[in-house]
């Protein structure tokens, strides 16, 4: 298993563990999880700084567009948590919603799936049952799960607007144990920024750090996630090894 050490019950990648006989159930995030956002958000910011090396030939744009992109995730975060303090967060939400409903920013497939991520979902399905907690709005996350008919492997799923507040506080988890009929210990959370691994730790849920969105190593590190992969995908294989 490439590094992983896996038993009944215990699952460990370096010093790092969740404890698999605890886990019933499987939450996870949209942008950067399961959607390849932060890739389209690098592409377009791309081409807006490419003109740029024809002045400096030295000049990367990619690199540049991606630190950028990875820089926003903290003014981001921050933002959209005090909207949340203020109560504003569903009014924010249930507004790009709207705009996209009247088609501001939507396109014919304006989603792309991380590579393996269906038969990741197909796989995980047949043993866990599995929920969607996004901070996206009501529209946009069905928009994503019908652009590539995810819709059925999952039994829960908690938007922006499902819940007083969302990540980072434990509510949406806490929402879908109850909607499942199981504790919130027994979730496992899993997400690629620091509001999605403390909305598990303060659900008292497990959590897994995934490190092809927006989030760094250390960020997830110190945010207390009990594991951390490179891709989301690779859960699969370590939560369903028979070893």
């Amino acid at each position: 298993m490439r590094g992983y050490y896996c038993s009944t019950y215990l699952l460990v990648h370096n010093t790092m563990s969740i404890d698999r006989a605890r886990v019933q159930a499987i939450c996870f995030d949209v942008d950067g999880t399961l959607s390849d956002t932060d890739d389209q958000f690098v592409v377009k910011l791309t081409r807006l700084l490419s003109p740029v090396h024809k002045i400096y030939h030295r000049f990367d744009a990619r690199r540049v567009a991606r630190r950028l992109v990875m820089l926003t995730e903290g003014p981001g975060n921050w933002t959209y948590g005090l909207a949340d303090r203020l109560g504003l967060d569903g009014k924010m939400v249930a507004m790009g919603d709207q705009l996209y409903g009247l088609g501001i920013g939507r396109s014919p497939a304006p989603f792309q799936l991380i590579r393996g991520t269906a038969e990741m979902l197909a796989a995980l399905h047949q043993h866990y049952p599995l929920s969607i907690i996004s901070i996206r709005g009501h529209r946009t996350t069905y928009q994503f799960l019908q652009q590539f008919k995810l819709t059925n492997y999952f039994s829960v799923v908690a938007t922006g607007q499902t819940c007083r507040h969302t990540k980072p506080y434990p509510d949406p988890i806490q929402w879908v144990a109850t909607s499942l009929g199981i504790p919130a210990a027994g979730c496992l959370m899993v997400g690629d920024t620091v509001p999605d691994i403390q909305s598990g730790k303060r659900a008292g849920a497990q959590t897994v750090g995934v490190l092809c969105g927006f989030g760094e190593r250390h960020e997830l590190e110190n945010a207390g996630a009990d594991l951390i992969l490179n891709n989301t995908v690779e859960l699969a294989d370590i939560l369903l090894d028979q070893s």
